[in-house]
């Protein structure tokens, strides 16, 4: 991706102080969804890094990893598969609880979405701390599918989330803060 689309992109994402709570500085991709030309950059950036590579499934997280997942999975010529909060997807699924730094939270993802072998791309909007990234790994590798590398369109690098992910998988982000 050239240096310029990356500015493009950069000076479209819009900082919102203060949200959802006092002292956080939300990076709002709202404008980057709303402008064809930079989604569509956005998506060739994220496919860039998979580009030769055979890939099956992307598996996008909720919610915002729908947009950047499907669009991705279209890209590539793969399907999609949702990984949604707990109680959200409507058949027989498997699911994983994990930490956060405040408590807790829960995934799922239908027990038939991936096969042994499929060869599978992580993605979603933002990687901030890693915990529900590396929560979608685990239901990646439980399912024994091939975990080819997470994409993400943000990365916060000072909360230091590629370091829960990067022994499992590679990590490619288009936009590090």
């Amino acid at each position: 991706m050239s240096p310029d689309s990356l500015d493009r992109l950069r000076a479209a994402v819009r900082d919102v102080p203060d949200f959802p709570q006092p002292g956080i500085l939300f990076k709002d991709i709202t404008p980057v969804l709303a402008d064809p030309a930079l989604l569509r950059a956005a998506i060739d950036g994220m496919a860039e890094t998979f580009a030769n590579e055979r890939v099956d499934k992307v598996v996008g997280i909720d919610a915002r990893g729908f947009i950047f997942g499907a669009l991705l999975a279209d890209r590539l010529g793969a399907g999609f598969v949702p990984v949604r909060k707990k109680g959200k997807l409507p058949w027989r699924t498997r699911g994983l609880d994990y930490q956060l730094e405040y408590g807790s939270n829960g995934i799922e993802m239908h027990v038939d979405a991936l096969a042994p072998g499929e060869r599978v791309v992580l993605a979603d909007d933002l990687l901030a701390t890693g915990g529900t990234a590396g929560a979608a790994v685990r239901l990646i590798e439980e399912a024994q599918a091939e975990l080819l590398g997470a994409a993400f369109f943000i990365e916060l690098a000072f909360l230091q989330g590629r370091d829960r992910l990067a022994e499992r998988a590679p990590v490619h982000a288009l936009l590090t803060y």
